[in-house]
């Protein structure tokens, strides 16, 4: 008997402050569908400026990759999967939709998959307190503190009409 590997992979990207929360399912994982999924958050959210935080993956640093107008991307410190808020909601969909199961075909898992992101897409409150600890929440307050050290500038400046997302969000 030959053991074979098929694959799916789930983008995600969290607001921890809200609970925000926007997935998608793709067949691969490379600096096309990156650019894919940052689209559709940005589609998602066309009043907001988004302050992207991703962990180090290739398909995150890609020279191909077209980032959104109202995205401004920066990096997370290389090996700490800690300050991934992401990786609560990956672990949650794991212990409570695949849990000891034994998946028949790829498409049963990608059905179950997509079960899960649609309920946690659903319930902002379960993903505000997944993902939401003290230290990770910028309060609107400190907008200017952001600003200022240019975190939330976007390219060519700001744009006073637009309001910014202030979150903490993460691909993965």
């Amino acid at each position: 008997m030959q053991i074979v590997r098929e694959y799916t992979y789930a983008f995600g990207a969290v607001s921890p402050p809200d609970g925000a929360l926007d997935t998608l399912v793709l067949p691969v994982v490379n600096a096309e569908a990156m650019s894919i999924f940052w689209a559709e958050v940005a589609r998602r959210h066309p009043e907001e400026f988004i302050l992207m935080f991703l962990d180090g993956a290739g398909w995150h640093r890609a020279n191909s990759l077209v980032i959104p107008e109202n995205m401004r991307l920066e990096a997370l410190p290389p090996y700490s999967p800690q300050l991934n808020p992401m990786e609560h909601i990956w672990d949650e969909v794991r212990e409570k939709w695949f849990a000891n199961e034994v998946f028949d075909s790829l498409d049963d898992v990608e059905d179950r998959l997509v079960e899960a992101l649609v309920a946690l897409e659903g319930n902002e409150d379960l993903a505000a307190s997944t993902t939401g600890f003290d230290w990770i929440i910028i309060p609107r307050c400190n907008q200017k503190d952001i600003i200022g050290r240019n975190l939330l500038r976007p390219k060519g400046g700001r744009d006073k009409s637009r309001p910014y997302n202030c979150c903490l969000s993460t691909a993965t």
